[in-house]
């Protein structure tokens, strides 16, 4: 039995724009009622999710019979806890703040078993050889992971093109909301110079063969992203739509967004 190829690298790697959902509720079963809507992709959120390793587990359990594609987003890019998350089953990591290409280079070798990388022997442990039932996991495991870096700040545009030649890099993620914070814009992922900046990346990310992507919650947003060429797009965040949701239930009847929000403590 082969290691099953990594669907989600393959996707990226073509034109086209796969769509995603934000999982930041922490909940395999909450993962597992997104998993059955549609989506081409889940991010699992380690970085503001209340994830740990054992939740992020459950979570790739709770998806593993859906044809979404988990995409687990680590707290940083430590190759100790990047060979715990490929142990778990984790093929695809989404990697925040990386700010250059020798930390791009980095977490490529953290991820890949040597003479490639420095990723630590022990998958007849571990879930993600399947505890040797992938005989050729070992020779197959560095080509099924996939790595998808966080660019989210000035510094790291300036950096762009640098990192997105790095070999072993599959797709460059643009994060607006620090984006916008970097570049004096806070809570305004939206601004027309953060707005132009993003589309500039995207074209260089492009133009240097990577998939660009990008999370953006407002539809026509999103899909203005698609069209200038983002290949990865989430488009919702769990924890969200289940706040705003439950709160305008709550307004319909106790008569008002504002004072259902404050009778709930927020």
């Amino acid at each position: 039995m082969h290691t099953p190829p990594n669907l989600f690298k393959q996707a990226i790697a073509q034109p086209g724009a796969q769509i995603g959902l934000w999982l930041g509720l922490a909940d395999p079963y909450a993962a597992e009622l997104c998993a059955t809507a549609g989506f081409d992709w889940l991010l699992v959120d380690g970085e503001h999710g209340p994830n740990d390793l054992r939740s992020t587990l459950a979570v790739l359990q709770a998806v593993a019979p859906y044809a979404a594609q988990p995409v687990v987003r680590i707290a940083h890019g430590d190759a100790a806890l990047i060979k715990q998350v490929l142990e778990i089953g984790a093929t695809t990591l989404l990697v925040p703040m990386v700010e250059s290409a020798a930390q791009a280079c980095a977490l490529v070798r953290a991820m890949r078993y040597p003479p490639a990388g420095m990723r630590g022997v022990g998958s007849g442990l571990a879930r993600s050889s399947r505890w040797s039932a992938y005989p050729g996991y070992l020779h197959e495991a560095n080509e099924r992971v996939a790595l998808l870096v966080q660019v989210e700040t000035a510094a790291a545009l300036e950096q762009l093109d640098d990192i997105v030649a790095v070999e072993g890099v599959d797709g460059v993620f643009i994060g607006p909301s620090d984006l916008s914070a970097s570049m004096g814009f806070i809570g305004q992922p939206g601004h027309p110079t953060v707005r132009a900046a993003i589309e500039q990346a995207i074209e260089r990310i492009l133009a240097g063969g990577k998939a660009p992507g990008i999370l953006a919650v407002d539809e026509t947003l999103a899909r203005h992203y698609i069209e200038r060429g983002a290949r990865f797009v989430a488009v919702g965040v769990d924890a969200t739509m289940l706040a705003q949701a439950t709160r305008g239930l709550a307004a319909r009847f106790k008569g008002g967004t504002a004072a259902a929000a404050g009778r709930s403590g927020y």
